[in-house]
């Protein structure tokens, strides 16, 4: 055992946690999930069957990972945000061969209390602010918050807000350069 759980984490059978990762006081690491190297499992999380974490994911305390959400390396999940897996939930309906896929692409962050409806994709490096519902799916880079979710501004790799001059925008930390063409950012290498 190359990572540390906490004694009062439980974690079933075939699960693979990558080597550095951490696991939380009363959390619940489930059956055919998948956790990366490095990552950072806070309290009271539950990361359902089939759920796929990547490298260096920081899930902080009280996620609810449902079956059917990936999420690539370098994601951020804020403090009690919630994933969904059913479009209608019924609790006298069994619907388990029924979940939606939801995927949040590498360096992703997303806020505290927010909900993500089962089915969209989190691009690479969005952020999405603190209480958003995210009802569509979120461009890479995107900032989005609200309910529902709206877009309203870019950020950078780094969370950075971009603000463009003639298409082009420039990260204050990492002094990287970005090109908004046709609703879409890319960085310029």
């Amino acid at each position: 055992m190359n990572y540390f759980a906490h004694p009062t984490a439980v974690i079933d059978k075939n699960v693979k946690i990558g080597n550095e990762s951490k696991i939380w006081h009363f959390s619940h690491v489930m059956s055919n999930s998948i956790i990366g190297v490095g990552c950072n499992i806070g309290q009271n999380v539950v990361v359902s069957p089939y759920v796929e974490l990547g490298n260096n994911v920081k899930v902080q305390n009280n996620v609810s990972i449902y079956t059917g959400v990936i999420c690539e390396d370098n994601v951020f999940l804020g403090p009690s945000m919630v994933f969904t897996n059913i479009l209608n939930p019924r609790s006298a309906i069994i619907r388990r061969d029924s979940y939606v896929k939801t995927l949040v692409k590498k360096g992703a962050s997303i806020g505290a209390n927010s909900t993500i409806i089962c089915g969209n994709t989190i691009g690479e490096y969005a952020l999405i602010g603190a209480g958003t519902v995210v009802t569509k799916p979120v461009k890479p880079y995107a900032l989005v918050v609200g309910n529902p979710g709206k877009q309203i501004g870019w950020v950078s790799e780094y969370g950075h807000r971009l603000e463009f001059v003639s298409g082009k925008a420039t990260c204050p930390e990492s002094l990287k350069f970005y090109e908004l063409k046709n609703g879409f950012i890319n960085e310029i290498k």
